[in-house]
Parts: structure tokens; C-alpha cells; sequence
């Protein structure tokens, strides 16, 4: 029996004819950060879902792949799915090697399911802190976790809001795991470069070099809006010229949970001279650091 999802009335639905960038992406690229939604009838959407979305499978996944020209992917669990990884798991079975995933578990998770994870090309866990997507947990629920996963090479992605870093901080830390940063540790782009918020989250990049971060999603953080983005551009080039080879790039298909627009994905690859003008950073953050992080090579 097949369960029928019905996506929330405001969601906006991904752009399924995107502008094919000018932009020619380096041989080996990789978009370290995108998701896939069910389809529903096949995956489930966790009944503790904040959102239900459209469907966005692994058809349309692999297509958009193709079109702009990425080699390679790196899946992360989608909330709406919960600790249900069926969908990324299934993307990851029929990439042919292309794909790894970055999934989200419970502590009691066994260590045979956490191999048979790895086997099948899992090598993170992602911990969500922004509360209208999730319920974030105790400290000490992450800890029994990391203690899982740490014998098999795995890192931690975290998401949080720019403003709760600082509580985070000590927790965030103590990880000797290295640890990955969602979209720039999502900064307030009306406050300064140089400011004391953003100087925190540049802190923890300077003392902590087992921190990386991903220079992805311009559209969700922005507040001048499309087409430049032209706020976020001072953030992203900042980190990419002081941390060049700890610094990821993603798409963030379908971009769940975005509201007044849908990025256009040719575009988004298309920002990326914008924020990396040197052709050997674009080659770091592109291809050699993905690489190197989740498949062992570079």
C-alpha cells in the first residue's frame, strides 16, 4: 500500500528547466552538498517532518548532474526523511561510485548498520541545529553518536544560525572528529565582514583546523536577493582566500525550503567565479578538497 504526500501549499518547487551555465566547471567537480526527496510513495516522509516537499528523486537528480557538467555528489539526508536514509541510500547505490552520502542516525544505531552505511558509501552524519526544521537534542545524544561513527573515518556536518555559535561553541569544539560548517555557518550578511559575529565563526576556521566549511547556498542567505546576491559575495570570498583547502561547494538542489523564489541551478554554478576568481582556488574547492574528504584521494 502506497501512502499519498501532499507537498505544503506554500513549497516552492525546483526549476526544472535551469539555464545551462557559462561557467565550464573543472573536470572533476564535485557538489558536495543536495538532497533528494523521496518520491514519497517509494520513501516515506518521516511523520515528525516539519515540511512535506515535493518529490525530487533520483532521476531528476542525475539529470541536473549531467546538465551542469558535476562528476560527482556528495548526498546529504534530508530532514523531512528523518533518520529514514532509504532515499540517499538508493542515490547512492546506483551512482556507480560517484556519490557519497552524509546521513543523519540515532544514537543506538548499530555498528553493522553503520558498516553497511560506510559499504554503501556513507561517510558522515549531519547534526541540524536550526529549530524550525528540527527538535536539535542534548549534547550528550551528539556524543553517543560521534563515539559510533569515529572508528570508521567519518566526519560531522553541522547547520546552525550564525547567532547560536557561540552557544555552541564548546560542544562544537571538542569534536576531534573533523567537522564540516552548512552554508557558511549561515551569517547575517546586513552586519559586517569584519564584525564580531562573523569574526567568531572566522575564529573557529583560524584555531580549528579540523573545521571546513561549505561555501554554498548565496540564495538562502542573502537579503539583496537575485540575481547577484551581491551581500554574500564579501563572506564567501573571505573564506575561500584564507581557508582555500578546507572550503566545499554545492548546489543545494531542490533547495528545500526556500520562499519568495527558486534559484535558478545554472546560475548558482555561474556565481562561483564571483566568489573564487582565482582558478586555482575554484580547482580546491571544486574538485581536489570534495575529493579528498570523501573519497580518500588528492
Amino acid at each position: 500500500m502506497t501512502t499519498a504526500f501532499a507537498m505544503d501549499h506554500d513549497w516552492l518547487v525546483y526549476d526544472h528547466d535551469p539555464t545551462k551555465p557559462t561557467f565550464r566547471l573543472p573536470p572533476g567537480t564535485v557538489d558536495a552538498h543536495c538532497h533528494v526527496f523521496g518520491p514519497g510513495a517509494i520513501f516515506p516522509y518521516a511523520p515528525e517532518r516539519k515540511y512535506t516537499p515535493c518529490d525530487a528523486g533520483k532521476d531528476a537528480f542525475f539529470h541536473l548532474r549531467d546538465f551542469l557538467g558535476v562528476e560527482k555528489n556528495v548526498v546529504v539526508q534530508a530532514t523531512c526523511h528523518g533518520a529514514d536514509n532509504s532515499a540517499m541510500l538508493d542515490v547512492l547505490d546506483a551512482a556507480d561510485g560517484r556519490c557519497r552520502g552524509v546521513a543523519t542516525v540515532r544514537p543506538e544505531i548499530s555498528d553493522s548498520e553503520l558498516q553497511e552505511m560506510h559499504e554503501r558509501g556513507v561517510r558522515a552524519v549531519r547534526f541540524n541545529y536550526v529549530r524550525r526544521l528540527v527538535d536539535p537534542q542534548p549534547d550528550e545524544y551528539y556524543y553517543r553518536i560521534v563515539e559510533k561513527i569515529a572508528p570508521l573515518g567519518w566526519h560531522v556536518v553541522v547547520y546552525f544560525e550564525a547567532a547560536d555559535l557561540a552557544d555552541r561553541w564548546d560542544f562544537f569544539t571538542s569534536l576531534a572528529t573533523p567537522v564540516v560548517v552548512d552554508h557558511l555557518g549561515r551569517p547575517d550578511v546586513t552586519k559586517s565582514v569584519d564584525g564580531p559575529e562573523f569574526g567568531r565563526f572566522l575564529r573557529l576556521m583560524r584555531e580549528h583546523p579540523n573545521f571546513w566549511c561549505k561555501v554554498t547556498c548565496p540564495e538562502r542567505i542573502s537579503v539583496s536577493g537575485p540575481p547577484e546576491f551581491a551581500d554574500t559575495v564579501p563572506f564567501a570570498h573571505r573564506v575561500i582566500e584564507e581557508f582555500p583547502d578546507r572550503v566545499l561547494w554545492g548546489t543545494d538542489w531542490p533547495h528545500p525550503n526556500m520562499k519568495g523564489f527558486m534559484p535558478d541551478d545554472g546560475k548558482i554554478v555561474d556565481f562561483i567565479p564571483r566568489i573564487a576568481p582565482n582558478p586555482r582556488h575554484q580547482v580546491k574547492h571544486l574538485v581536489d578538497n570534495p575529493t579528498r574528504l570523501y573519497w580518500g584521494e588528492n
